[in-house]
């Protein structure tokens, strides 16, 4: 089956919130006397600092999206592509405009992207997913470690790791996801009591997650092809249930993709090495 692409030609995809204007016109990038603003934690900051860059500004996207009618067979495991069209519409809505952010400041990445769903009390048929992350600018201001078509990197990554990958000479692409929502099929009340007294696989529910789970992790490795990435690092598959009832479930597989740099962008070996504790309540 072809990989699902987010829809191309909606109104959202082409609109950008101006209510954040005044808050990227005071942050550092778009204004020199700026003050930058970022989720990183204290140690972050450094390390960040370490691997010669600085941070610009906290930068937010969101998209409310209202999930259409979708129609499964009660008895047949099947990918649901409506809903799973939605969820990839939605989430890119919010992964553009947060990146659209960074552009305003000049950033050459984004780093720590978290993608969150949540549910208000006067939309129960409506979801919003929010990204965000902190925007990032090389120190060096040459724009190498921007994604190659010149646009700000994502990057799920934690300081510690984002400095690791720099220190091995490869850089972040972008933020990766592959998705698929999939109906497993419900079991007659037959099947149900002739399974009752038995240990045995259940055949049918088996494949019907592996399935999906796959479905999720090739549109995911087909984002990273696109972009131009050798590989993805940090791959998580989620399963979520969202509203849809106890037999439809989304997969969702995420990651970051990244490529090599020439050798003279990797960090020097004169460049302070990150320590780690580890606590003893561990």
């Amino acid at each position: 089956m072809p990989p699902i692409a987010p829809l191309q030609g909606q109104d959202g995809s082409a609109w950008e919130p101006q209510a954040a204007d005044s808050r990227l016109a005071k942050t550092a990038g778009a204004s020199p006397s700026g003050v930058f603003t970022s989720d990183l934690s204290v140690s972050e900051y450094v390390l960040l600092g370490e691997a010669g860059f600085e941070p610009l500004g906290f930068v937010v996207g969101s998209s409310i999206y209202h999930v259409g009618l979708q129609i499964g067979r009660w008895g047949r495991n099947q990918e649901l592509q409506v809903l799973t069209q939605a969820m990839y519409n939605a989430r890119e809505f919010g992964m553009a405009r947060m990146r659209s952010e960074a552009d305003h400041l000049g950033a050459d990445g984004i780093v720590g992207v978290q993608l969150r769903l949540q549910m208000y009390a006067w939309g129960q048929s409506c979801l919003e997913f929010v990204a965000t992350g902190t925007a990032v600018r090389h120190l060096a201001g040459q724009g190498a470690h921007r994604a190659p078509d010149g646009k700000a990197f994502t990057s799920d990554l934690s300081a510690q790791d984002f400095f690791r990958l720099l220190a091995a000479g490869a850089v972040p692409v972008a933020f990766v996801l592959g998705t698929c929502v999939y109906h497993i099929a419900h079991r007659s009340v037959l099947q149900s009591l002739r399974q009752a007294y038995q240990n045995q696989e259940m055949l049918q529910f088996t494949q019907g997650v592996y399935e999906a789970r796959e479905l999720a992790l090739d549109r995911m490795q087909a984002e990273a092809a696109q972009v131009g990435a050798s590989g993805i690092v940090g791959v998580t598959v989620e399963v979520k249930n969202h509203v849809w009832g106890e037999h439809a479930t989304e997969f969702l597989a995420t990651g970051t993709a990244v490529r090599r740099l020439a050798a003279e962008h990797k960090l020097p070996e004169t460049t302070p090495k990150p320590t780690f504790t580890l606590g003893l309540d561990h």
